[in-house]
């Protein structure tokens, strides 16, 4: 059975903005490179400080009286606990539904608190940035406002269902493309909803769930390859900016609100539950729902 490591970065951050500016940096590194092997696929050896403010993860560097009572909220709302209990929990029923697949023997989980001053992860991104692709950990960063911390076990589970399906299926950078990106978030979203109902959708597609020509414009771009093209079609062009990446006329988080509706179709279409569906294949999804909307 996986086990999940949990890391106690409540206690570590508590730590860090105990300390003087000058040394925080210093402090952080311990507790951020127990998740460096998150960053495992990254070119040379990647430097988790930079990684961590690229990130949108507080500054190391300033003085900043919000992070105190914002990592205090954190704390509060039993955001590790609950994190915890939901994978737990989230496991079990991806297992009831799917009990051959291969499961990490460790998953260990890094949640940070979020940089108030970075327009992008406050503005389009809405406080919230995670990460679950690489198998074996989870990475969930932050600023803990209310609608956030309501769907804090969405967002773990969500995370946790990258996973465990990149744990089974083979991401080639090569040859991915943007259909399997969709898709995948689609299929997390799902298993969300699933277990947390609407608190399940990605916070940042839901404005556009129902456009129907954002969805028609993300289905012109599900056979483009080459993942520096992902963030446009994925998570819109306001990330394509923040990242280099071109703009391809896309709101925030168009991608999701596509792979919702692409997977919603698949599943109604077979019957299957979201975790039944984990390993889904993308084309079959694609293929399904197009064929539905046509009939």
């Amino acid at each position: 059975m996986t086990k999940f490591t949990v890391l106690d970065s409540h206690t570590a951050m508590r730590e860090i903005l105990g300390a003087p500016v000058g040394r925080r940096a210093e402090l952080a590194r311990p507790f951020l490179e127990q998740a460096a092997g998150m960053y495992r696929y990254f070119p040379g050896e990647p430097d988790v400080i930079a990684l961590h403010h690229m990130g949108s993860g507080f500054r190391l560097d300033k003085e900043d009286e919000r992070y105190l009572p914002a990592l205090d909220t954190m704390a509060g709302a039993r955001v590790w606990e609950r994190v915890d209990d939901a994978l737990q929990h989230a496991l079990q029923v991806q297992l009831d539904a799917t009990p051959d697949i291969t499961v990490p023997e460790e998953i260990v989980v890094l949640i940070v608190l979020g940089n108030p001053d970075d327009d992008l992860f406050m503005g389009p991104s809405k406080g919230m940035s995670a990460n679950g692709s690489v198998t074996g950990y989870l990475w969930i960063n932050i600023w803990p406002n209310d609608e956030i911390l309501e769907q804090i076990e969405a967002i773990a589970v969500h995370e946790l269902n990258h996973n465990l399906r990149y744990a089974n299926r083979v991401w080639d950078p090569m040859t991915v493309t943007v259909g399997e990106h969709v898709v995948s978030e689609g299929l997390a979203d799902a298993f969300a909803r699933q277990l947390y109902g609407d608190l399940g959708y990605s916070i940042i597609g839901r404005d556009v769930l129902g456009d129907d020509e954002v969805f028609a414009k993300v289905l012109t771009g599900l056979d483009v390859t080459g993942m520096q093209n992902f963030t446009a079609w994925v998570h819109g062009d306001a990330h394509a900016r923040r990242f280099g990446a071109e703009p391809v006329g896309l709101p925030t988080g168009a991608g999701y609100a596509a792979g919702n509706r692409l997977v919603d179709a698949y599943l109604a279409a077979t019957g299957q539950t979201a975790a039944r569906a984990l390993l889904a294949d993308r084309d079959d999804i694609i293929r399904v729902t197009l064929d539905a909307a046509r009939s």
